[in-house]
């Protein structure tokens, strides 16, 4: 069973929700997806290559359409483009880390319109870096600049696709950690798609195991972390049994 919108009065109001949407190209990528985001939320979205998840991403982010189904940010259904969505708190950190190699790490910032000493404090290992051009950075620190950009905007909605892709596991922490921080500080509702489903579940409120574009396992972050092998099992095979949550 995918998940419905929590109607509790006492729950934080809904950052992001999905409503029936579907994506196809020669067969669906995105099956009647169906997941809502509440603000503070940290939510992570596993699966194999081919699940649909950065399709689900793209399409969220206003970068590909939507066949049908909904996307509502802030109880506010949205059909604009990625700079809209952007201009109404949307943040969105693709698989490719995005920096400007030319350009210095001090200049990054203020092309996007960002204080440089104000956005570098969340990445404080940045300070001793604001002068070195973007691609001359670290895999690690290109990442924690592409972050750093995303987070500084105080965004209500962070969409992330594989923020760990080629990184050491100590700077996948430091990443993890502040997108932890955003929710819990700022309230920023997390959509995060994420491999490696040990380290993501050290952080996620709740997880998602998509297959074939469809929720295959749903379960609150706790429930992943003691049934892991159940959510290993999904992520690797399809055959896990879908949560009643």
């Amino acid at each position: 069973m995918q998940d419905k919108p929590n109607m509790n009065r006492n729950s934080p109001p809904l950052a992001l929700e999905v409503r029936g949407l579907e994506k196809r190209f020669e067969r669906p990528a995105v099956d009647g997806l169906d997941l809502s985001v509440a603000a503070g939320e940290f939510y992570t979205l596993l699966g194999p290559n081919g699940a649909g998840k950065t399709t689900t991403m793209l399409t969220l982010s206003g970068e590909l359409p939507a066949i049908s189904g909904e996307v509502l940010f802030a109880g506010e259904p949205s059909r604009a483009p990625l700079h809209r969505r952007a201009q109404r708190g949307l943040s969105y950190v693709t698989e490719e880390r995005s920096v400007f190699k030319g350009l210095s790490t001090r200049d990054n910032f203020r092309v996007a319109g960002l204080d440089p000493e104000e956005a570098c404090r969340l990445f404080p290992e940045l300070e001793k870096r604001m002068s070195v051009r973007g691609g001359l950075l670290s895999g690690g620190e290109q990442q924690m600049l592409t972050l750093a950009r995303a987070l500084a905007r105080k965004p209500r909605v962070l969409l992330a696709d594989e923020l760990s892709l080629g990184l050491a596991p100590l700077v996948v922490d430091r990443l993890l950690r502040a997108v932890r921080a955003a929710a819990e500080e700022l309230g920023t509702g997390v959509l995060m798609v994420e491999q490696h489903a040990h380290k993501a579940l050290q952080y996620a409120d709740r997880a998602v195991v998509m297959r074939r574009g469809r929720v295959q396992l749903s379960l609150s972050g706790e429930e992943a972390r003691t049934r892991i092998d159940e959510v290993e099992q999904a992520y690797l095979t399809g055959n896990g049994a879908q949560s009643r949550r």
